[in-house]
C-alpha cells in the first residue's frame, strides 16, 4: 500500500521505451491483483520519494478469513483499477493530444480530492512533461504543443509540477471527462468555475 508519494505502473517495449499505464496516489494499494495472480505482468516504480507498507500475501489471506466485508472492499479496489485502465485506454484510443491531457488533469484532480490531497483547482502533480507524455502516448514535442494549447485556451497550466485549472467545465468537455468510472461517493462538480 502506498502511504506517501506517487508511484506508477509501466510496461516497456523491446527497445526499452516505457509506457506509464497507471499512477498511484497515497492510500491506494499498488497491484492488489497480484495477490490472487501471484505475479505481475508489468513493473512498478516510484515517481517521487515514497513510503510504502508491505502486506505479505500469507498475512492478507489470514486477515481476510471470516471478514467478507473487508474482502469485498479489496475486491472493489481491484475492480476500480480495471475501471481506471478502461478510461486510460479510451483516453489513448479516442482523444487527441489536447483531450488526453485534459482528461488526465480532470481525473487527477478528482482522485486527489477524493484522497484528501486536492486543493481546489490547483494541485501538486509531481510528474515531468516526459512522464505526462508517456501516460498520454505522446512525444515530448507533441506534449509541449498540447500544453501550450491548453494554456492559450485558458483551460489549464502545468508548470513546476503544479496543475492549475482555469476553466474546469471547458477542460472536462475538452477531455470528455465523466467521473462516473471513479465510483466516488461525492461526484466532482465539473461545472465549477463557469
Amino acid at each position: 500500500m502506498l502511504v506517501k508519494g506517487f508511484m506508477a505502473r509501466y510496461l516497456e517495449d523491446f527497445s526499452g521505451m516505457r509506457q506509464l499505464v497507471a499512477v498511484h496516489l497515497p492510500g491506494e494499494f499498488v497491484d492488489l491483483h497480484a495477490y490472487p495472480m501471484r505475479e505481475l505482468d508489468h513493473s512498478i516504480a516510484t515517481i517521487t520519494k515514497s513510503e510504502i507498507a508491505i502486506v505479505p500475501h500469507d498475512n492478507l489471506t489470514r486477515i481476510l478469513e471470516g471478514h467478507e466485508a473487508l474482502a469485498r472492499k479489496l475486491w472493489f479496489s481491484t475492480l476500480l483499477d480495471a475501471a481506471l485502465h478502461r478510461a486510460w485506454l479510451f483516453r489513448i484510443g479516442r482523444l487527441d493530444a489536447v483531450g488526453r491531457i485534459a482528461h488526465l488533469f480532470c481525473e487527477m484532480k478528482a482522485r486527489l480530492e477524493a484522497a484528501g490531497l486536492g486543493n481546489g483547482l490547483t494541485f501538486h502533480f509531481p510528474l515531468t512533461q516526459a512522464e505526462v507524455a508517456e501516460i498520454c502516448g505522446l512525444t515530448s514535442v507533441h506534449i509541449n504543443r498540447a500544453l501550450r494549447h491548453l494554456r492559450e485556451a485558458g483551460l489549464s497550466t502545468f508548470q513546476d509540477s503544479i496543475v492549475t485549472i482555469q476553466n474546469l467545465p471547458a477542460l472536462s468537455k475538452r477531455g470528455q471527462f465523466n467521473p462516473r468510472y471513479l465510483y466516488l461517493k461525492e461526484v466532482p462538480n465539473v461545472t465549477q468555475g463557469m
